[in-house]
């Protein structure tokens, strides 16, 4: 209905968002050049009568109004009337009841002794800003008739703000919750993708000074993959800050952890700029991704049958019908085949050839490039289905034993992390044994993966083995799409999980890595005796490492440079991380041994070894207008490893 509305409104208005045209220019009419042919109305004050205007605040108005409406019924039967409800119903209440307000004072401004009253300019500008992503994400151009310069009056000229009402109510609202109740004022409803790309955008706008927007790519149809991120200097990495990602709706059919992250942009938002200490402290300390939607193709397929048909696979997986949790490189397995060799590295592992040849998801490959392009510490993937927090690893040591307890080098850590987020739930860690997750009492709500059930190719394990960061993954429930009166007590059961997790990044220790000159040192290797696996320093020599509480012998080093071991205590109480640096004098460079059991040629900075993805994104024309020649998918891997290839590709060249 509201979209034969809109196709109404654009046959009406000519398909241009444009003021209506006059026979002739006012000023030619004033000189008796011509006539609109209509006579001038004395402006006298009436009662408003405007039925979608009916809360605005004042009781009269006048006419003719700002846009040249004569009367009330020429205001109603206008097109910038029926655009405003028709806005409403397509915004489903973004920016609305904002815009419908400020519509409102100008269809209908209010009057005070038979003179009309402007609304402000400033209070046009600030709705402008907030809702300009709404109006992108649903392609819609900026209606004519809220033209901040053309309809509105400044301060000085006396103006009205047509939105203080609504701003006396919501102060109103928050000082009427009690202290448990958030004061930030979340709409708890399912979201669009289109309205959470609004959403997001809104929100970073909101609060620019401490977040961003950015897309790590798109999916199969081509939507993007929209990162928000909270940062005391949003966009750059500081030293000793370390980053944190929290990624939902991986399968499209799981929607609560896509809507939890999209309140909790909102929630951190607003927080800050009320002044919450915590979430300022969280922010000023902590640089953290959120990915509210990482299969949006998956979710449109589920948020088609809606909650109560949606079954348990239908939209699960993407638009290829790929299950994006197995789609990563199976690193477990490269790594159960070597770990028995004394000179085999259980970190950083390279990613086979051979997983390209495969067909590998846009989504998937967009997050790889993401993990490798930030040095996250840790991670949380959001999932539905049951309620529990399972963690690395999750495919069996053991591949025909589909149950097996298979621990990581980190299980003390891991565990330390799915504790904190279940025992921070309102549920999770219970010994109630008639709810949601309750074959899990026993261990409190959480459990190593592959003892759950295994499966190869998740994107956990590929964090753990190919770079420094630690995932965990949370499923949220048993219901992977509840209705909308579940959303506010889900939030309630999982806002201190969140802000728990995220706060956890801050545990065992961090430093810089530099030489005697004082220049941090990158990729400078830091690992823990009795513990194999290693984790690297990031561009400015600083580096993260997630220890339990006890007694370690840390090791810093680097390619030409010396060896340092340092031995750190962390004892039980301390809840921040501490503070160990290195400094790294430089010494002749010997041959490594694994350089000849692990040849450089397989290394981890290679990456896409057949540009499969990359070259997509080259331009196919240089400059002048010629059309350049592509080289084929096959020729990057050939030229990277000094092989020439056959003649019988080179003939199709």
């Amino acid at each position: 209905m509201l979209l034969r509305l809109l196709g109404l409104f654009l046959a009406l208005s000519g398909s241009c968002w444009c003021a209506p045209q006059q026979t002739c220019h006012p000023g030619d009419e004033l000189l008796g050049r011509c006539s609109n042919g209509v006579t001038e109305a004395t402006p006298t004050c009436t009662e408003m009568h405007l039925s979608y205007c009916n809360d605005v605040g004042y009781t009269r108005t006048m006419f003719p109004n700002i846009l040249g409406h004569r009367t009330r019924m020429d205001a109603e039967s206008g097109a910038e009337y029926l655009l405003l409800s028709v806005i409403h119903g397509l915004l489903n209440g973004e920016c609305s009841p904002d815009i419908r307000l400020v519509g409102c004072s100008v269809l209908a401004s209010p009057c005070r002794d038979n003179k009309m009253i402007k609304p402000c300019r400033s209070t046009c500008e600030a709705l402008r800003k907030d809702c300009a992503h709404t109006f992108e994400a649903i392609r819609m151009a900026w209606p004519y008739f809220l033209d901040c310069d053309r309809f509105f009056a400044s301060d000085r000229e006396g103006c009205f703000d047509p939105l203080a009402a609504l701003r006396a109510r919501q102060v109103q609202e928050r000082s009427s919750l009690s202290p448990d109740e958030p004061s930030t004022i979340i709409q708890f409803t399912h979201t669009t993708n289109s309205q959470m790309y609004s959403l997001l955008k809104r929100t970073a706008a909101k609060c620019s000074h401490i977040s961003r927007v950015y897309s790590i790519g798109r999916s199969t149809e081509g939507r993007d993959l929209l990162v928000i991120e909270f940062s005391n200097n949003p966009g750059q990495h500081d030293l000793l800050e370390p980053e944190v990602k929290l990624i939902g709706n991986m399968h499209g059919n799981e929607v609560l952890g896509r809507e939890l992250l999209i309140y909790l942009a909102q929630y951190l938002c607003s927080e800050y700029t009320l002044g919450n200490p915590r979430v300022q402290t969280i922010i000023n300390t902590t640089r953290v991704h959120i990915l509210a939607s990482m299969n949006p193709d998956g979710y449109e397929l589920a948020a088609a049958e809606g909650h109560l048909l949606n079954g348990w696979t239908h939209g699960r997986t993407n638009a290829q019908n790929i299950d994006l949790n197995r789609n990563f490189p199976d690193l477990t397995s490269v790594f159960y085949r070597n770990r028995r060799s004394r000179h085999y590295r259980t970190d950083h592992i390279p990613i086979p050839d051979g997983y390209w040849f495969d067909k590998v998801a846009p989504e998937t490959f967009a997050v790889m490039k993401w993990i490798r392009s930030i040095p996250f510490v840790q991670s949380a993937s959001l999932h539905g289905g049951e309620l529990v927090v399972s963690y690395p690893f999750d495919y069996s040591r053991h591949p025909h034993e589909e149950k097996m307890f298979s621990p990581t080098q980190d299980e003390r850590v891991f565990k330390q992390l799915a504790r904190t987020y279940a025992d921070a739930h309102a549920t999770m860690s219970d010994n109630d044994t008639d709810r949601c997750g309750a074959i899990f009492y026993r261990t409190k709500g959480i459990i190593n993966g592959a003892l759950w059930y295994s499966f190869p190719g998740g994107m956990s394990d590929f964090n753990y083995l190919h770079t420094n960061c630690l995932e965990i993954t949370v499923e949220l429930g048993c219901d992977k799409f509840p209705s909308e009166v579940e959303l506010y007590p889900e939030w309630k059961r999982n806002k201190e999980a969140l802000l728990s997790f995220i706060e956890s990044v801050h545990r065992g220790i961090k430093g810089v890595v530099k030489d005697v000159h004082g220049n941090g040192i990158k990729d400078a290797t830091i690992s823990v005796k009795g513990i194999r696996k290693d984790i690297t320093t990031a561009e400015g020599g600083d580096y993260w490492r997630l220890l339990s509480a006890g007694t370690h012998i840390v090791t810093a080093t680097a390619k030409g440079y010396s060896r340092v071991s340092k031995r750190v205590h962390l004892p039980h109480s301390l809840n921040k991380a501490g503070r160990v640096d290195f400094v790294l004098k430089k010494v002749p460079l010997k041959p490594d041994i694994d350089d000849h059991f692990f040849p450089t040629t397989d290394t981890w900075d290679r990456f896409d070894p057949y540009n499969q993805f990359e070259r997509y994104s080259e331009s196919s024309v240089v400059e002048g207008g010629t059309e350049r020649q592509e080289k084929p998918w096959w020729w990057s891997y050939f030229s990277q490893s000094g092989i020439s290839p056959p003649n019988w590709l080179l003939r199709n060249v």
